[in-house]
């Protein structure tokens, strides 16, 4: 089954570019960074060198032994048994956080023989923590992989789906015939989420059991490269948040608290921990904004923020929601406070927009789930997970700043009306087209 992704885009721009550096593919760990770069490399090139310096150490000797890049790609192309040629091979260097000195040669290869094409992938953990010299600052270009969308997740699930939603152009209430199957289609990501491996245990083996176990082994994994990548010191304490995720999320007022990670637990203890999960691309932060005014960047409150997972179906597993219910009406996208919803739509705006989302809330009167810093506009965004839409803290906030444009994501169907753009949750992910249009 091949899923596809939109960032292969951004991959063939790449290759195109003349001022092209060698790449670097951000990620965490199961977002299928490995097989883009070899479908990439097996449809835009004439051939792929791959190397692999989890599974083959012995590669490292040959970084370890010289700089210059010739010498390194004559000894690869020994190892590969086949030239490696400037401009029709694509070489990529997976599990790179493995090789320090190769992560240093790609400023080698930038500055003397930028002919080459390199792509790199590896653990987001081990590249993130990567200290020194070895990281080739400013001579490497990089593309972020997230999981994949529900965009991706629908057209594999039912393509001529994925071509009518791509089809709209007009902010208009949808068909029910297409609208009930979305929703249908929109429940069953949330099973999966977007890594590639439960969306295959999904969709092509029709197992929810073998999903479950995916997800679950997806988890594990992480909690082991804590061991590996971090510093012993933090290593409880970045377990500790990790699991406390679902506990954060599930109150009403979903601001991070520490004494929720664990009693008596305090900010400069665990901050390094929670650092570490960040630059990881595990956790998402959302900093709350002191004002709403340009740029939100520049009025975050950083000791008020919310943590989220970097994938729906991880949370949901994390959290030990049965998948019994997709089949309890609305049930899967309201359970503990609409958290998973929430974090859907972060995940789907942080796709689509430089800017991170922020959050807003005036003492105890209201709260803005997020706000988004679109070109010169902050946008508020509310998120409704089923189809009750009644909410004061959106019309406090209309009131007291007056913005062109409001966003409420729910179940009710696509509508804009007096400035209030109200998305159907399932299609979150054409909010840029959305904001265009308008």
């Amino acid at each position: 089954m091949e899923i596809k992704r939109e960032v292969l885009t951004k991959l063939v721009e790449w290759k195109r570019s003349k001022t092209r550096k060698p790449l670097i593919i951000m990620g965490a760990r199961q977002v299928g960074k490995t097989w883009l770069l070899k479908k990439f490399g097996n449809s835009y090139f004439d051939s792929v060198a791959y190397f692999n310096f989890d599974r083959q150490p012995e590669l490292k000797q040959f970084f370890d032994n010289t700089k210059d890049p010739n010498r390194i790609i004559q000894n690869l192309s020994l190892v590969l048994g086949k030239p490696i040629i400037p401009g029709q091979t694509l070489i990529i260097f997976d599990e790179i956080q493995e090789c320090n000195q190769a992560l240093n040669s790609l400023k080698y290869f930038n500055e003397e023989s930028p002919e080459y094409s390199i792509a790199c992938a590896g653990s987001l953990l081990g590249v993130a923590m990567s200290r020194g010299a070895s990281f080739p600052v400013g001579n490497v270009d990089f593309i972020r992989i997230n999981p994949v969308s529900f965009t991706e997740f629908l057209y594999a699930a039912d393509e001529k789906l994925g071509d009518y939603v791509n089809s709209i152009k007009s902010i208009e209430p949808l068909p029910d015939i297409f609208y009930s199957n979305l929703i249908e289609k929109f429940k069953m990501y949330y099973l999966s989420g977007g890594m590639p491996e439960a969306i295959v245990a999904l969709l092509e083996a029709k197992d929810i059991t073998l999903t479950q176990n995916v997800l679950m082994n997806i988890i594990n994994a992480y909690t082991l490269d804590f061991s590996k990548h971090a510093d012993n010191k933090d290593i409880p304490k970045i377990g500790y948040i990790w699991e406390s995720i679902p506990s954060q999320l599930a109150r009403e007022n979903k601001k991070f608290l520490y004494r929720t990670v664990k009693p008596g637990a305090r900010a400069r203890e665990y901050e390094d921990a929670l650092l570490w999960l960040t630059n990881a691309g595990l956790v998402h932060r959302v900093n709350r904004s002191e004002k709403p005014s340009l740029p939100v960047s520049a009025y975050d409150d950083l000791t008020a923020f919310k943590i989220y997972l970097c994938d729906v179906g991880l949370l949901r597993r994390l959290a030990s929601l049965d998948p019994v219910a997709i089949t309890e009406g609305n049930r899967l996208f309201t359970e503990f406070k609409g958290a998973l919803t929430e974090n859907y739509i972060l995940e789907s705006l942080i796709n689509q927009f430089e800017n991170h989302p922020r959050y807003w809330t005036s003492g105890n009167i209201a709260e803005v789930d997020f706000l988004l810093q679109y070109k010169n506009d902050i946008i508020p965004i509310e998120v409704k997970s089923d189809e009750n839409i009644r909410s004061k803290s959106l019309s406090v906030y209309r009131k007291t700043f007056s913005p062109l444009t409001s966003i409420r994501y729910s179940l009710r169907n696509l509508k804009h009306e007096d400035g209030l753009i109200n998305i159907p949750l399932f299609l979150a992910d054409k909010t840029s087209d959305f904001l265009n249009l308008i």
